[in-house]
């Protein structure tokens, strides 16, 4: 374990699964075209099954748009799927479908998942949901994140190894018995 502090802490806004008072707060700052983070979907998944109810998850936003054409509007429909009551759901599908990830298919998985598909359209046209990417974008910067995906381990930055489910348990693990 290294490197900086989540700036800011989560808050009533973030995307978290969990409880509040789990020993464990994992954060993730991801970009839902960016291979690296299509590898940590499934060992997130891995590690919160693992941890059960001593684990909390946050999902922020941190488009790499210079590389990944459509991550800022595949950040936006997970957004307004917020704004619908469907985040998770969302974030799922646009990691499991990340090479299509056009807004033609991201207007489809809103309705796919009974979402108003039409007021996802709007969103996305509008960039009615840009302002709270580009709000987790800053936060990641301030936290220091320069690539995805960048983990936080109970508010510190963690720069071992991720794309090792055990060892990434063994770290959580450690994290916890130190808490």
């Amino acid at each position: 374990m290294s490197g900086g502090q989540l700036t800011p802490p989560l808050a009533d806004g973030d995307h978290i699964l969990g409880s509040d008072d789990a020993p464990l707060t994992l954060v993730e700052y991801g970009d839902y075209e960016c291979p690296y983070c299509g590898m940590a979907y499934p060992i997130v998944k891995e590690v919160q099954q693992h941890l059960g109810d001593r684990l909390r998850f946050a999902f922020r936003n941190f488009p790499l748009t210079e590389s990944h054409p459509h991550a800022e509007h595949a950040a936006e429909a997970a957004e307004e799927a917020a704004v619908q009551g469907r985040f998770w759901e969302m974030h799922d599908t646009l990691f499991e479908h990340q090479r299509a990830l056009d807004d033609t298919q991201l207007v489809r998985y809103a309705a796919e998942l009974g979402l108003d598909a039409s007021e996802m359209e709007r969103a996305l046209d509008e960039g009615r949901r840009a302002p709270r990417v580009r709000r987790d974008f800053r936060s990641g910067v301030r936290s220091g994140v320069n690539g995805t995906p960048t983990f936080f381990i109970n508010g510190r930055r963690y720069d071992g190894d991720w794309t090792d489910p055990s060892a990434f348990l063994r770290a959580l693990r450690a994290t916890a018995e130190h808490a």
